[in-house]
Parts: C-alpha cells; structure tokens; sequence
C-alpha cells in the first residue's frame, strides 16, 4: 500500500514526537501532493529575480534582500530564538483567504508569494518551514501539519518543529510558539516535509 508502518530508528522520518494524541503512518510518496511539490519547485525555481521597490506588488530584489537581510540577522542565535523570531516575523503578514487572493480554493503559495500578497495559514507555515530551513534546520525537525481545528470547525495548517525533545507549534492564530502539548483542540489529519508525508489518526 501507499503507507509504511515504520518502527523507531528505521527512517529519520519515525522520530518525531507525536503530536495531538495521534499515531502516525509514514510514507514517502509526497508526489501524492502537488501543491506542497508545487510550492516547493517555485521556491527553489525562483532566482532570476527582477529589481524593484520594496513597495511593488510582485516580488522582486528589493522584497529578496529584506527576508534575506532578515534571515541573516538570525544566523549564529540559538535554534530557539532563531524559531521564536522566525514566528514572529512571519506572523506580521496580513491574512486573506486563497480565493480572494487567487480566485482559486486552495493555493500553497512561495515565501516569495505570501511576503508580496499575503497568505492563509499553509502559507505561514510553508514560509515558516522554509525560512528556517535556510538557517541550517534539518527537514526531520519540521513539518507543515494539517488538522481541524475543533473549536471553529475549520481545516487549518500550523508548522510543528522538534526541536530539544519538544514538539514546538508555530502557527499564525498564536502569537508566541507553544508546546504541542498545550494545545488541545487540534486534530491532526496528515503531515509532511520535503521526505515523507504522514498521516495521522486519533
């Protein structure tokens, strides 16, 4: 089948901390997700930038060298308050749904993207995965995680980063970075990161 029960200590993938009172069934197979395999492709795609303001509506040098400038500030902290600022600075984007800001339902959008037009809360995770990915975090360490939120009844997407035995949850309708553990009425449906996808049951 498409999952594989994977024990402790068979992929870098299975040590991760359950989150939410859920048990996990790894699979590498994230082709099975395109616009998290999309988002990722423009990522790494984009590079021939054009010059610009920093006040252009398409991303562009001047947006690249603010994040950028940004992240290099970050290098050389500690892993934690590289993860408490990363949160932070993401957390200040403003938040439109995908089909105001696409016109389509659903859209995984770049960094790039989200820093120019705004985003939903995959879009804050992603660029949250990305930017400390380009600090030196390991893809083991994170995951965008998609769950429903059981007090508003909503899909929602947080990222989780394992970081000194602590699942730590960075998600955009909480200021600060908080313990999975604290969080309660979160319901995890699937996982995923640049290796595998998992997915999770109660």
């Amino acid at each position: 089948g498409a999952f594989l029960t994977v024990s402790y200590g068979a992929y870098a993938a299975s040590t991760h901390i359950p989150i939410f009172n859920s048990s996990e069934t790894t699979s590498p197979r994230i082709n099975l997700f395109p616009k998290w395999g999309g988002a990722l492709e423009r990522y790494f795609g984009e590079r021939k930038l054009q010059g610009g303001t920093c006040e252009a509506s398409f991303f562009n040098r001047c947006h690249l060298r603010e994040w950028s400038e940004f992240l290099a500030g970050l290098k050389g902290q500690d892993a934690i308050s590289q993860v408490h600022e990363v949160n932070r600075y993401m957390n200040r984007v403003r938040y439109i749904t995908d089909p105001r800001n696409y016109g389509i339902p659903d859209y995984w959008a770049t960094p790039k993207q989200f820093l120019t037009r705004n985003g939903d809360c995959e879009d804050y995770a992603i660029a949250k995965y990305l930017s400390l990915r380009s600090l030196g975090f390991q893809p083991s360490q994170l995951r965008i995680v998609v769950l429903q939120d059981l007090n508003l009844k909503i899909a929602h997407a947080i990222l989780v980063v394992d970081l000194n035995g602590q699942a730590l949850v960075l998600d955009n309708q909480i200021a600060s970075v908080v313990n999975a553990r604290t969080i309660h009425h979160y319901k995890a449906i699937y996982s995923i990161n640049e290796k595998f996808w998992w997915l999770h049951r109660s």
